[in-house]
């Protein structure tokens, strides 16, 4: 299956991330023909394709343009939001490595559609390779006249730029993104105002996802409709999945919306690793519901089938986990994760984070104690909702979803801890007992 390629058509060739290999293959080719049209029918073109954001919320991509106000006076900034952080994710990465001058032209269709004049890729600090790719690519257009003053012969003037992250998963988060941009400590802003109203420098700005980013060229090239051929009416276009856990072939894969879970999994990543039983998948990144083996016939890759079946799409981040999974240590490696990132702003996120942690160490370790079940339940409780962003509730997402779906694992541990008999030490004189070791963790 390979004619459904928008994103990844190309990454195979060795010079495509060179702007002669980009451009041999109708590289640049879409920016030539948006600048002959009009800002406002490129942004209905969008809104045509239904192409929605790619980095987990799945919002309309036109319909976000067209919150940015008209006529304020004040410049419009375009930020690319390539700080890929969430565990399994790793799908940008590749658009930014093999094929960097689409991630360009996608970001200079929208910067046009959006009367935007500067823009910047926010790239996760870890990306080193990834940003010496973009910053090679963009000193070739601008080398050629692509970027800078009056490209391609038009009026219109765009600067894009490269900022890499200090490595904070929250600098995903668009508010965070713009206050790291300013050079403030990257924690989130309280919403309103929106970022299209009030973002970077209190001007209005648009914060796009790299793979959002990269379909435009296809879609204002070859119009809403044929983005539309692919996947379902709801969730039109092809995906990128960053498969990785227990199969045979871990990779990036473009698949249309609406492709059948199980069949990716058989024929994409080559099924479970040694033929081992499926026992879940987490199928959009590590702050999604993970979903049981016994959950997942019929259910097919798009925002529509992942929500019936009670979890997310999200960033494309899919985990396959086999039945050897502890699945009380996976919920601990990612309850760590969020841990160490909770960027400590709200004190409900920065307590209970570890808390959370702690509670869920106890029971991985054979100590847990009756009611820790009853007291996850409640310290989540008071983390979802009581923050300033989302992190909050994708921090507290794993471990109920872990306990709800996978109940008797943590049973288990957790009786096995009560139900330890006491060991009696007797005294060294042999005069019975003297003194009694509670080796046994008491509910």
């Amino acid at each position: 299956m390979s004619d459904h390629l928008i994103l990844t058509k190309n990454i195979h060739h060795a010079n495509q991330a060179s702007l002669a290999g980009y451009e041999s293959r109708g590289g640049y080719a879409a920016i030539r023909k948006a600048l002959q049209l009009k800002a406002e029918d490129l942004i209905t073109e969008v809104k045509n394709s239904g192409l929605r954001g790619r980095g987990g919320a799945g919002f309309p991509t036109g319909t976000k343009w067209g919150f940015v106000p008209k006529n304020t006076g004040k410049p419009i900034y375009l930020l690319n939001n390539a700080d890929e952080s969430e565990p399994g994710t790793f799908k940008d990465r590749l658009l930014m490595e093999r094929d960097p001058h689409l991630c360009i032209e996608g970001m200079m269709i929208a910067a046009f559609a959006l009367g935007s004049h500067w823009a910047a890729f926010y790239i996760r600090g870890e990306y080193a390779y990834p940003t010496r790719q973009i910053d090679r690519a963009l000193e070739e257009a601008y080398a050629k006249g692509y970027l800078g003053k009056n490209i391609f012969g038009s009026s219109y003037d765009l600067e894009i730029v490269t900022h890499r992250g200090a490595g904070a998963y929250i600098c995903g988060e668009e508010t965070a993104l713009i206050e790291s941009l300013e050079g403030n400590k990257g924690q989130p802003r309280i919403k309103p105002p929106f970022p299209a109203v009030s973002g970077l420098y209190a001007c209005p700005t648009v914060v796009n996802n790299t793979e959002t980013l990269a379909a435009l060229p296809y879609i204002i090239q070859n119009g809403a409709q044929a983005y539309r051929k692919f996947g379902t009416e709801k969730s039109p276009g092809t995906k990128l999945f960053s498969a990785s856990g227990h199969i045979n072939k871990p990779g990036v894969y473009e698949v249309p919306l609406g492709y059948p879970l199980l069949e990716f999994i058989e024929k994409e990543c080559g099924g479970v690793r040694g033929g081992k039983k499926l026992k879940a998948v987490i199928p959009g990144g590590s702050s999604v519901p993970v979903l049981r083996a016994d959950e997942l016939a019929g259910v097919k890759l798009d925002y529509e089938s992942i929500a019936a079946a009670g979890s997310m799409l999200g960033s494309g981040g899919f985990i396959v986990l086999d039945e050897t999974t502890d699945m009380v240590d996976a919920c601990l490696n990612l309850q760590h994760f969020y841990t160490h990132e909770s960027c400590g702003q709200c004190t409900p996120c920065r307590e209970g984070a570890r808390w959370v942690e702690k509670i869920v160490k106890r029971i991985g370790s054979g100590q847990g104690k009756t009611g820790d079940p009853l007291l996850l339940e409640d310290v989540t409780r008071q983390i979802a909702g009581h923050t300033i962003c989302p992190f909050g509730d994708a921090l507290v997402t794993p471990v109920l979803s872990f306990m709800k779906k996978f109940p008797e694992e943590f049973n288990s541990k957790i009786e096995k801890a009560v139900s330890r008999p006491l060991l009696k030490v007797l005294s060294p004189q042999g005069e019975g007992e003297e003194t009694a070791a509670e080796f046994g963790v008491q509910g």
